[in-house]
């Protein structure tokens, strides 16, 4: 890792980027969007973990907002992304699958921040360009991002590649999550030079399966802790559980040592104190939990991420917890938000940014769920199905394409292990977040349609198990060719 550090990069910047006064940059805080992927909130030390160890981020805990009701709305990997970018959901960004395009018009995170005078940097994986996982991303379907070191996806953490703003394809040294945080580091660096400020989105593959490919020293440490596994895991599942708990931890911890080095780098920078530092994850990941293992499942250990976000201007260096309810298309307008910049009409999700500074109470009392099309890991013909829901800071409630499906009592049961949705007892709340649910599918425009319908609307093109194969339609239904 030091070595990684040590070693200049030679970052390379993109001009044509507004000019910003000093006084402008001094106030314009610089963001820093730290993503992981398929990291659950249950699986953090600062979250009451007591067996992954996550020493760096609990010390971002004991200074940042740690949000505890922070819901991914469709637990899988493009859709959320998708999501992340525009402030819409998935069906109106049709990114409601994994592995089609969105569309390179559409109003960007980092189309808005470069417009408002921001340099941009996107590190990591993509994951919203539909044209397969290792193609070349030209610079009009890039978003806005101008400094740019991204492969469209994958999960081989140790023999990486990366398309760069020479137009070349290189290779991550070592396990890329290391490799990715220092050329973030470097980035942050180099930004340090600049009249500017900057928006920068790091995104890890990890801790996304495969588990075992983590670094062996982490690997080790878990092989010789005795792991305690959630309450939801099956008994005949336990001892698998484990042995894939022992990687996802080691992933986790990898990874915590790289937040480590960020948060060193922009104290060291000076640049912390007017720096908006965001860590998150797109989803969960069921682990075996009701013997399940990815996600798209509406359960807590698929859809509840974790979120830290210090902003030592705006909301002090105090560790505290805020309760409210954050869904993934409430991300990109509290972002705007809280840097001041204008939302713009597009966008469905809500900024938060007000009730975050104490400026305005938080009204949000429900937040939608949804699997639009089961796929990939999650396929029909395995049981997937389609549902629509609300997650409450209490409740959790889901129908399927038949009607009311799921109905737990987050607070007495933590692992969702009793479904209440036809006790008598439960029929005046049911009927409550029934309502909530209709209301939300209305505001948003959701028929609650097979999946299928989705398909055929967009024009993408299934292959016999049921998933969208790469290459094939981008998101106007056209060939891709």
């Amino acid at each position: 890792m030091k070595s990684l550090l040590l070693n200049s990069l030679n970052l390379v910047l993109i001009g044509n980027l507004l000019p910003i006064s000093d006084s402008l940059a001094q106030k314009m805080p610089n963001v820093v969007f730290v993503l992981a992927d398929e990291w659950r909130a249950q699986d953090a030390g600062f979250n009451g973990n007591k067996d992954v160890l996550t020493p760096n981020l609990d010390k971002l805990a004991g200074q940042a907002t740690n949000f505890t009701n922070t819901i991914s709305s469709c637990p899988v990997c493009c859709p959320y992304r998708g999501s992340l970018l525009t402030g819409q959901y998935p069906l109106t960004t049709g990114v409601f699958v994994n592995d089609v395009q969105l569309n390179p018009e559409a109003p960007t995170l980092g189309k808005l921040f470069r417009e408002a005078g921001y340099q941009t940097a996107y590190i990591g994986k993509w994951h919203l360009d539909g044209h397969g996982r290792n193609t070349f991303i030209p610079a009009e379907r890039r978003q806005g991002f101008d400094y740019w070191k991204v492969l469209e996806c994958t999960h081989d953490y140790n023999n990486s590649f990366y398309w760069g703003n020479d137009d070349k394809k290189a290779k991550w040294d070592g396990y890329d999550a290391y490799a990715q945080s220092a050329d973030a580091v470097d980035y942050v660096k180099m930004r340090k030079q600049s009249d500017q400020p900057f928006f920068m989105i790091l995104s890890w593959g990890p801790p996304h399966t495969p588990f075992q490919t983590a670094p062996e020293n982490y690997k080790k440490i878990y092989r010789e802790k005795s792991l305690k596994l959630r309450g939801n895991v099956p008994d005949e599942l336990r001892e698998k559980a484990n042995t894939e708990l022992v990687g996802y931890y080691a992933h986790i911890t990898a990874l915590d040592s790289c937040i480590g080095l960020l948060q060193q780098t922009l104290k060291d920078t000076g640049l912390d104190e007017n720096t908006i530092f965001v860590f998150t994850s797109d989803h969960g990941a069921m682990v075996q939990s009701h013997g399940y293992m990815n996600k798209q499942r509406p359960y807590e250990e698929s859809i509840h991420v974790p979120m830290l976000i210090r902003y030592p201007k705006a909301f002090g260096n105090k560790g505290k917890k805020n309760e409210m309810l954050i869904n993934t298309p409430d991300l990109m307008p509290t972002l705007l938000g809280l840097c001041g910049l204008k939302i713009p009409a597009t966008v469905e999700g809500e900024d938060k940014s007000a009730i975050m500074k104490g400026k305005a109470k938080d009204k949000t009392d429900a937040v939608l769920i949804a699997s639009y099309h089961p796929f990939g890991q999650w396929p029909q013909s395995q049981g997937g199905k389609e549902y629509r829901g609300v997650r409450t800071k209490r409740y959790t409630y889901v129908r399927d394409l038949s009607g009311p499906w799921l109905l737990f009592d987050n607070l007495q049961d933590p692992f969702q292990l009793k479904n209440l949705v036809s006790e008598p007892a439960s029929g005046k709340i049911r009927e409550q977040l029934d309502g909530q649910l209709s209301q939300l599918l209305e505001k948003n425009n959701d028929q609650f349609l097979p999946g299928k319908e989705y398909i055929k609307k967009w024009g993408y093109v299934l292959d016999n198990t049921g998933t969208v194969p790469y290459i094939k339609i981008n998101y106007q239904g056209l060939p891709i060719e």
